[in-house]
């Protein structure tokens, strides 16, 4: 992993690619106007058969990057129809495999590419059985697949190419080990593929430097940047009370048409669900605690907008992929920038224009701080009327400072020299 970030001439159009007809089909169909920079950048690397280690703010269309060389792979390297996958997808969380098969099976949609997803929360026995029809593209999320290869229900031997999806988050969770034995029981060569949010820290460049032969380097932004149509502001909050009346506030806006609230905790989403709830606001919680065919069938309602605002812990920071959520607010502050940028992410997709609210109270200076070190940033502290904070960041630090501040010492007295009686000798 020695070589430079890759500079690349910038494309205009999806023609430009090469990619086939049945492609350009099926992209017209999903209304795609013109690459955007990851894409542009990393598609042609990919076409030319190249590994690639690319890093792009969430939010920018890198699904679709590796998605439409994946098929143009499959068309220019035809086979007879097979149970085995040729093309493994592996992402960290269920909702993100669900939202990458959409986006294989939307782009696919003119193509003979069958695909399979394999996750948890499905039975084991069911998925088997979808395993003995034909597949080109698995998408799958570590844990499950390496238990259907224990079951012997899938074999890796017929692997051609693979895509490792949000990488820095499967590091995160400590899926790295399961991913690195599922690539050692693909026993030929295979080209590669590796997205991140962020390509920054060790961890990635172990990551990467296990799997990737050579891989050309594309960053398309720097590793603490956040998509740029998403306005960021921060309400100072004095206590609970007064966060949730400004919470009431923001969600009753008429600017506000779907929301995530993110919390830290379980107990604490379902507490401000609750309270939603009773003053009206349609709302529903999402945590990892419920089945999957539940948290679907929640994410379908939120999609849908037959629910206002999702109420969410960090389950749903990723993979949740709607165009039109409006805001994001953090009721409880994330405690790393990367994880704020994740969450963030949420809006602002597709060149549309998101809000991100950070509802901060004097226990969260600690994390704001951490977070807009991360952006190399300072958050503007912005007030709505009637809902002032009783105090200011800078009231907070010269508070702060004057505790860090060391009391100056007291001179010491100098000590009066004792006279020494002699003891006279007999």
């Amino acid at each position: 992993m020695c070589q430079q970030p890759l500079t690349t001439e910038i494309r205009m159009t999806f023609e430009e690619f090469d990619l086939d007809d049945v492609l350009l089909s099926a992209i017209r169909k999903q209304r795609y106007n013109k690459p955007t920079p990851i894409q542009e950048a990393a598609i042609p690397l990919m076409l030319d058969r190249k590994d690639v280690l690319a890093g792009a703010a969430t939010g920018t269309g890198k699904t679709a990057a590796f998605v439409l060389p994946a098929l143009q792979y499959l068309l220019d390297e035809p086979k007879y129809a097979s149970r085995h996958p040729r093309i493994l997808m592996l992402a960290p969380t269920r909702e993100l495999a669900f939202q990458i098969h959409k986006v294989v099976q939307k782009l696919g949609h003119f193509c003979d590419a069958p695909s399979v997803i394999m996750t948890g929360g499905f039975k084991l026995g069911t998925q088997i059985d979808v395993l003995t029809r034909a597949c080109d593209i698995m998408v799958a999320t570590p844990g499950r697949l390496a238990k259907l290869v224990e079951e012997d229900a899938v074999t890796l031997s017929y692997i051609e190419m693979v895509i490792i999806d949000e990488a820095d988050r499967m590091l995160d969770m400590g899926q790295g080990p399961v991913v690195r034995a599922l690539l050692d029981a693909i026993p030929g060569e295979f080209q590669a593929g590796l997205f991140s949010a962020t390509l920054a820290g060790t961890g990635i460049e172990k990551f990467a430097a296990d799997i990737l032969d050579e891989p050309e380097i594309v960053q398309m932004d720097a590793p603490n940047t956040k998509s740029e149509q998403i306005q960021q502001v921060v309400y100072l909050a004095d206590d609970k009370a007064h966060k949730n009346a400004l919470l009431d506030n923001i969600l009753k806006d008429a600017s506000c048409e779907s929301a995530i609230v993110f919390c830290n905790k379980k107990d604490k989403a379902i507490e401000v669900t609750e309270w939603l709830q009773s003053q009206n606001i349609s709302a529903q919680v999402l945590h990892g605690d419920f089945s999957q065919a539940t948290r679907l069938d929640k994410i379908n309602k939120f999609k849908k907008n037959k629910i206002k605002v999702m109420v969410a812990t960090d389950v749903a920071a990723r993979g949740l992929d709607m165009l039109k959520i409006t805001h994001v607010i953090n009721y409880d502050m994330p405690f790393r920038g990367d994880m704020y940028i994740h969450r963030i992410g949420r809006t602002g997709r597709a060149q549309q224009v998101g809000i991100a609210i950070n509802l901060v109270e004097r226990h969260d200076l600690k994390p704001l701080e951490r977070i807009e070190y991360h952006l190399q940033q300072k958050l503007p502290v912005e007030k709505i009327p009637g809902l002032a904070a009783s105090f200011t960041i800078k009231q907070m630090e010269k508070k702060a400072a004057k505790k860090k501040k060391p009391k100056k010492k007291a001179p010491k007295k100098e000590k009066k020299n004792k006279k020494v009686k002699k003891i006279k000798k007999s």
